[in-house]
């Protein structure tokens, strides 16, 4: 099996269509629909269902791509743990991020990256934490920041970062700051929330804590942004149980304790493959990370 063959089969599977795909690795579709061909027969399986349209994956081609996937991001690693040795870190850094990650300022942190490896392609991906989890692990991603969402695996390993409690946002104007108490989920079961998407780590957090006291809550007003869900909360259409440090992103907003939210922390991690699969880029850059952190 060749390396070329599980490029090209990869390229295909991503874009579900040969004539882009063989444009994208600049090769004739004549050429990559021989290379699939190879890669079918000694396989002894249809990797695509073909149409005049599109292709999709065959049950043999799903179990292939993301050990194929594997296979090519292993043998990426190689190579640029070959350059590291010689002195010089190049390749690609490819990363994850849920927005407004806490105990990491990402933009910072990238920059200061690029400045110490000019010569590393840096890639930046922002989605939510279940789905980063899911990249890690089957190679496309180097590393991820975001909200721990599974123990440790064969495939993936995750490094804490930092922790802080949930907090209850909402309008100055709104009934629960005139009240003045700590709040519990049962206080705020006939809210109007405002909430992320539910894989996103604080959307999973506030889950949870409504799940534990028992409290079914319902979140008419989803978003998929920080700013946005700051915005809604703003004009007073509905408060949000949020990670403590977004209450320094509005300062007009009021931020109210809620009771027992500790028991179910808001925890950053670094998401890897396990370390023998892990880039010498990836590597780099939790470095980085910890010296900053050493030095705050």
């Amino acid at each position: 099996m060749e390396l070329r063959h599980l490029q090209h089969f990869v390229a295909v599977a991503e874009d579900q269509h040969f004539t882009r795909a063989a444009e994208r690795l600049l090769v004739s579709q004549s050429g990559l629909s021989a290379s699939i061909r190879a890669l079918e027969r000694e396989l002894r399986a249809p990797l695509f269902v073909r149409t005049t349209r599109r292709v999709t994956l065959t049950e043999a081609g799903r179990a292939l791509l993301d050990e194929a996937r594997r296979i090519l991001a292993q043998v990426r690693s190689a190579h640029e743990a070959v350059a590291a040795v010689q002195g010089v870190l190049r390749g690609t850094l490819s990363l994850g991020a849920e927005q407004c990650i806490a105990g990491v300022p990402v933009a910072g942190l990238l920059a200061a990256f690029r400045r110490r490896h000019p010569d590393v392609e840096i890639r930046l991906r922002q989605a939510g934490s279940g789905e980063l989890a899911e990249e890690v692990a089957a190679g496309r991603l180097d590393l991820a920041f975001a909200y721990r969402t599974q123990e440790d695996t064969d495939q993936l390993r995750s490094v804490s970062l930092a922790g802080e409690a949930m907090t209850v946002l909402c309008h100055p104007d709104h009934r629960l700051v005139a009240d003045g108490a700590v709040l519990t989920p049962h206080d705020l079961a006939d809210e109007v929330f405002v909430d992320f998407h539910p894989d996103w780590g604080p959307r999973r957090v506030t889950d949870a804590v409504f799940a534990a006291a028992g409290v079914r809550r319902t979140v008419p007003l989803e978003v998929n942004d920080v700013h946005g869900l700051l915005d809604l909360i703003d004009e007073n259409l509905g408060i949000a149980v949020v990670p403590r440090h977004f209450r320094h992103k509005r300062a007009a907003l009021t931020s109210l304790p809620l009771k027992d939210a500790a028991r179910t922390e808001y925890e950053t991690i670094a998401l890897l493959p396990p370390s023998q699969a892990t880039s010498p880029a990836a590597r780099a850059l939790m470095g980085l990370l910890e010296r900053e952190k050493g030095n705050a």
